[in-house]
């Protein structure tokens, strides 16, 4: 049997009947469409929406990428077990998509892009917005996909849907492989008719499952753990989307390992346990560094292991270091020279633990794990209290008093600037899930459309973005997007005047600072204001308490300005990240600063 359909009417009956499995429970995999119509997909994509009978709401929204992260950080909250899909026009409503499609495949991220595309049949070429390629007829602006997708397809016939979107939900439901997947449309395809059959609409499960690893190399890292003195666990996002917080725990608990957390990874183990260090690396904590360099064996649970993590490679990676990495891609899980134990991470973390038994580190250790946590802990209180009488507000100090303001089961959003790294450092995370930082791509402009996503994802939390002034300029057309669709979300933004974190970068490799820096006065509470925000500026940390508990009563979105010192982010804490210094230049500051990182660089490659 078939039934007649345009291509977009049957996309859309299709997405409207998939569903994903994980550990019995079945959930709806696509939540809904996001959009902004164009001469490219309003006659199409646009026409099945409105007339097609299915239940995927329609969300409107400002801008093509800010739309696309939204359904990201949605997608990354609930952990990959739903999406959304995104739809544009083509031109330049398709290649705003491709920033966002890059964000997704590097965090792994499923994501669903939808983009009109030139016309098939090339009757009306050139058409409006249309990228002609004087060697290549076939090219398109879509074509900039390509590198950023996971699985790229075009339709240039309707019947080509079938294998296309079978091909599209493989890769957005395979733990290992998933990303951004980008399937083009042509707009005259779009409304061009086919004869479908009907089971390529019945209800489908995709079934996400947990691989267990294989049994020689889950003995050999059982043994090998066992000779480990000073272990470190690396949590990354896969502890998160595999469901495993609650078994890392348990795990760490009972072997008496300490818990180093990535970005992605952060949250995944409660503040207050007495395994857990916080960050690691670049922006890490100074007990989580001392135990990455110090340690003789390393489980690293679902991480892409980046220069951020590993500190440019200057930890984690030593020849005196033996690496065992449980991650469903085997990529991944061969990085650094590491035993790979291709699995879930839960259902590795269990089988493990099982294997270990009541095997545990010496009380020694685990006393100097203690002493390392009490130490940093007071840095954090020293950071979260300084000084705040004179002038603008320490960063530190603003980030402190929110941490402890906002409610235990809160969700902060972050991606981009110095906040990260204050973030990794000192945030004390009380709940699973509540701390979302995009940092695979530190992508500016995240944050508003991030919160918006992750307020989807969980209306019954509280989603506080936190911004910098320079990311709240590149991206924040999501905030009318939340007034719009009722969603209520809060920004808190911190302006130090300018890419501050950048300028902090110049200045350790010699420079004085050049280009990064406003040099007049926003006042970015008025810029919301007009939009229909509720705002609040804060100036001290009183006015900042006020705030936060008004912006907590407010029906609408709100957004909190504060004026933070531009110096008052953290640094260090024996950490190192390579960056090229001029070999040459005018200033003897930085051509002390090249020879300098040409010697680390030669002292990290020795002892790797």
């Amino acid at each position: 049997m078939t039934v007649r359909l345009t291509m977009s009417q049957a996309l859309v009956r299709f997405l409207d009947q998939q569903w994903v499995e994980r550990d019995g429970q079945e959930t709806k995999f696509v939540a809904g469409v996001m959009g902004i119509f164009g001469h490219g997909n309003v006659t199409g994509i646009g026409e099945a929406l409105e007339n097609e009978e299915h239940s995927l709401p329609f969300v409107r929204a400002n801008n093509e990428q800010g739309m696309v992260h939204a359904a990201i950080a949605y997608a990354k909250q609930l952990d990959r077990t739903r999406i959304w899909a995104c739809t544009s026009s083509i031109g330049p409503g398709a290649t705003n998509m491709v920033t966002a499609a890059a964000t997704a495949t590097i965090n792994r991220i499923p994501v669903l892009l939808l983009p009109g595309d030139i016309f098939a049949d090339r009757q009306p070429d050139p058409v409006l917005q249309q990228l002609e390629h004087p060697g290549n007829a076939t090219v398109s602006v879509n074509d900039c996909f390509i590198p950023v997708s996971r699985y790229f397809d075009r339709i240039s016939r309707p019947e080509q849907l079938v294998p296309a979107m079978l091909n599209a939900m493989r890769v957005l439901t395979d733990p290992a492989a998933t990303g951004a997947v980008t399937i083009a449309l042509p707009q005259d395809v779009q409304s061009e008719a086919f004869d479908y059959p009907d089971s390529f609409f019945a209800r489908r499960v995709w079934r996400i499952g947990r691989t267990p690893a294989e049994t020689r190399t889950l003995f050999d890292a059982a043994a090998a753990m066992r000779a480990w003195k000073r272990p470190l666990i690396v949590a990354g996002g896969g502890v998160h989307y595999s469901d495993a917080t609650e078994t890392l725990a348990n795990f760490a608990t009972r072997h008496g390992i300490p818990v180093a957390e990535t970005q992605a990874g952060k949250s995944a183990m409660i503040w207050t346990h007495p395994m857990s260090v916080g960050g690691v690396g670049v922006t890490g904590t100074l007990a989580a560094n001392r135990l990455a360099q110090q340690a003789d064996g390393i489980l690293v649970v679902g991480s892409r292991l980046s220069d951020f993590t590993t500190a440019s490679k200057s930890f984690l990676s030593t020849p005196q270091q033996q690496r065992i990495h449980i991650n469903v891609d085997r990529a991944d899980a061969m990085k650094l020279d590491a035993m790979p134990l291709l699995c879930d991470a839960r259902t590795g973390l269990e089988t493990l633990d099982a294997l270990l038994g009541d095997h545990a580190t010496s009380s020694e250790f685990q006393a100097e794990v203690a002493e390392l946590r009490s130490s940093w802990i007071e840095e954090v209180d020293r950071l979260y209290n300084l000084d705040t009488t004179d002038g603008d507000l320490p960063q530190t100090a603003v980030l402190g008093r929110l941490n402890h303001a906002l409610g235990e089961n809160d969700v902060i959003v972050c991606a981009a600037g110095s906040l990260p790294g204050d973030l990794h450092r000192l945030w004390r995370p009380a709940a699973t899930k509540s701390y979302h930082l995009e940092y695979g791509y530190s992508c500016m402009g995240y944050e508003v459309a991030g919160a918006f996503g992750a307020k989807l994802a969980h209306p019954d939390r509280e989603v506080w973005a936190l911004v910098g002034d320079g990311s709240f300029l590149m991206l924040h057309s999501e905030l009318v997007t939340a007034l719009e669709q009722g969603v209520r979300i809060h920004v808190v933004l911190f302006d130090n005047r300018g890419f501050q974190c950048i300028r902090g970068l110049q200045q350790s490799q010699g420079s004085a600072g050049f280009g990064n820096e406003l040099h007049h006065a926003i006042d970015f509470a008025a810029c919301a204001e007009a939009l229909g925000v509720t705002v609040f500026r804060a100036r001290t940390l009183a006015e900042l308490d006020a705030a936060i508990a008004a912006a907590r009563e407010s029906t609408t979105a709100t957004l909190i300005e504060v004026k933070v010192d531009r110096d008052s982010m953290t640094h260090g804490y024996e950490s190192w990240w390579r960056v090229g210094v001029a070999d040459v230049s005018r200033n003897e500051n930085v051509t002390r600063a090249a020879t300098a990182m040409r010697q680390r660089v030669q002292q990290v490659k020795e002892n790797s």
